[in-house]
Parts: structure tokens; sequence; C-alpha cells
């Protein structure tokens, strides 16, 4: 890792002397140039005396102002890069065990690291490696796929340990450094830019969209997933997620960086480590988000909605009387759209609310109360 500690002590004793030599001719020839101390010249105007020389400040090293290198310094060693051994019933076709591999940033010193969700997902076994090299053993402590959060502990001695930022402050234009391992290969690789806008927002899956991402140019790549995105004050204000290239051949895009910004992040992180999850609301259902593309294909009136492919026997939604091939059309009496999204909806929720859903069902219109419960711990 490249570190910059300003000048060196060579440099600032080489200003002194200057500086030194400067005030010692100052005192010789006066200020603005030199003078001859001579007798007054009958007739000749009396030459004013010199004033009091002001003593000048002592020479002090300037302190150190934010900078990229400096904040490098400050969080570098607490990055690591994830090591996810995927086991061979991940690849149900064949080919064995393999080994994906991501970022992660260590937030305690008992050892705890944030990571993605998706940079754990399908684990065997896990292994982080240190900034210096050093190899230890890990464990998954929970995740959360909604945020993409996941935590992991180091069976060994952690080195250092990174310090949460405050997101909320970020404005576009604000220098930020992102710090992980692309590739896998290239460990501790450090990209800066800046933070590109604030509160976007990107369709995960299908009724789902992740919220509240900060955008930024900083170059980030496969294997940065799951890095701390810093502040020049060596702070962790967001965890890098994705990145966006452009879908066609002639819309490719560079620049277009996503992290997941720290006060999110560290809330769900903290409750993993105090409660092995955060607290999300269940309904005990699988579903199909329906567009009005989907519902025309299949001979259903033009709707946005949750289709139900399966609702658990005994589960909060079964409780409420809901039913397989139902049709959820709205929550609360907000209709579901393009921008009011089922999932969306439902996660702005705690676990023991109680929602009301409109459902479309065989044709006909109906409702449905339900006392949500809490989702288990994935």
């Amino acid at each position: 890792m490249s570190t910059h500690r300003g000048p060196g002590l060579g440099t600032i004793a080489a200003v002194g002397c200057l500086l030194l030599v400067a005030g010692m001719f100052g005192a010789a020839f006066g200020v603005g140039g030199a003078y001859l101390a001579l007798r007054p010249v009958a007739g000749a105007a009396e030459i004013p005396p010199a004033a009091p020389e002001v003593a000048s400040p002592p020479l002090t090293a300037p302190s150190a102002a934010p900078s990229v290198s400096l904040a490098v310094d400050r969080v570098g060693p607490a990055v690591v890069t994830i090591l996810n051994h995927l086991g061979s019933e991940a690849f149900p076709s064949g080919g064995g065990a393999q080994t994906a591999t991501g970022s992660g940033v260590i937030i305690s010193d008992m050892g705890y690291i944030v990571t993605n969700n998706h940079v754990v997902q399908g684990t065997s076994s896990l292994e982080v490696v240190f900034a210096d090299g050093t190899r230890s053993a890990a464990t998954l402590v929970g995740s959360d796929p909604f945020a993409d959060i996941a935590v992991v502990k180091a069976a060994s001695p952690v080195p250092s340990v990174a310090t949460w930022g405050d997101s909320t402050t970020l404005a576009p234009g604000d220098t930020v450094i992102a710090i992980g391992s692309p590739l896998g290969d290239f460990t501790n690789t450090v990209t800066a830019g800046i933070v590109s806008a604030t509160g976007r927002s990107l369709d995960a899956s299908p009724g789902y969209r992740i919220e509240n991402l900060i955008q930024t140019d900083a170059a980030i790549n496969h294997g940065n997933s799951g890095g701390p995105l810093v502040n020049l004050e060596g702070q962790v204000v967001g965890i890098n997620t994705l990145v966006v290239r452009g879908s066609g051949l002639g819309d490719a895009a560079e620049g277009l960086g996503f992290a997941i910004e720290s006060d999110n992040a560290r809330a769900v992180a903290e409750a993993i480590i105090s409660d092995g999850a955060y607290p999300r609301p269940y309904m005990g259902v699988q579903w199909e988000w329906v567009t009005p593309d989907t519902a025309a294909l299949n001979g259903l009136p033009s709707l946005y909605g949750a289709y139900l492919t399966e609702v658990v026997e005994g589960g909060p939604a079964a409780q409420a009387g809901l039913r397989t091939g139902d049709i959820l059309t709205s929550l609360d009496g907000t209709a579901f759209d393009q921008d009011h999204l089922f999932l969306n909806m439902l996660l702005k929720h705690q676990p023991g609310d109680q929602v009301r859903f409109a459902i479309h069902r065989n044709g006909g219109n109906d409702d449905a109360t339900v006392d949500l419960g809490q989702r288990p711990a994935a």
C-alpha cells in the first residue's frame, strides 16, 4: 500500500535554514532593501531611526490536511479480502468446488467484518486475507439480503478496526475513496473519485428496488463488493455493492458505482451482531411481481401486484385468509405500481405491525388484514 507522509525532515530543515538566512539578512540590511547608518549632514534631513525589529514566530511544521493517502493510511489495514469457498452443492451441474472473492472491512476488535450478502451467498466455508497477507478462518454471523449486508467473524486477532462515518453529510462533489480487491488478485486496491449523487435507487429483482444508494465515479470492479467507501477523514461512509456498465452495445457506461449508505449498513450490521438478524416483517408467502404487460400475457386485468404462488400453512398470510393465486394490489390504501413496489412497501413495516391488502381473486376484489410476523434469520 502506498503511503504519503508529507515533506521529509530534510525538506523541512532546508526550508528552515532558508527562512533563518532571510531573517539574518533582514536584520542587517533592513526591510525592503539595504541602508547605511550615516551621520546627519548639515542642512540635510535627518534620517529617522529604524523601527525596532519584531521577532518572527518560530517555524512549525504544517498540520496534516485531509488527503487520500492519509485516509488510506487510517482505514487500509482494516480492509480484508474475503474468500467464499462455495462447495460442490452450489454447482449441481458439476464442476466441483469453487471459490468466489469479495472484500470487507473490520468494524470491531472482536473480529467482526462487514461485507455484502451476495459475497457470502452459498458459502461452504469462509476465509479472510488481511492487508498484510496473513489469513484467518472466518464464520458467517448473519446476513440481510434486502440491504445486501452480511457480517462475518475472523477467528484470528484482527490488525486494525475502521471507524464509521456519517453518510447523511455526503453531498455531490465530495471526494470519496473505494478500497477492495478487484478480481480477487489486486488486494487492497485504492481508487478515488467523487460522490456523483445520493439517494439513488436500483431494481434488485422484480418487485423490489434497493434504495438510498450512494453513486460514485470511484472505480469499482468485480471483487470490490463489500469493501468500504471512505471519506477524507478515513471514515467508512458506505459499503460498495455494485456497478452498472450499461445493457446494450451503444450504451456502455463507466464510473457508475454504487454503495450502501453507512447509516443503513451500520444499523443492519449491529443488529446482526447483537441478535443474529435485522428485524424484517414476515408474511409466509412466495410471490411473483405482476406488471400490466405480464398480466396481459396471462389473461389478467391490467394491474400491478404480487401474485401469490405459495402460502405457507399456519403463517401470517394463511391466518389472514390469503390463498395461492391471490394477487395483492395495494397495501394500506396505496396501490402498487412502478414507483410503489410490493416488497419496498412491506419492508417499511416492522414485525408485529398490522397491514391491510386489497386482493384481486377469481375475477373479483376482496381485502385482508395481516398481522406481520418476523422473518427468520438467514
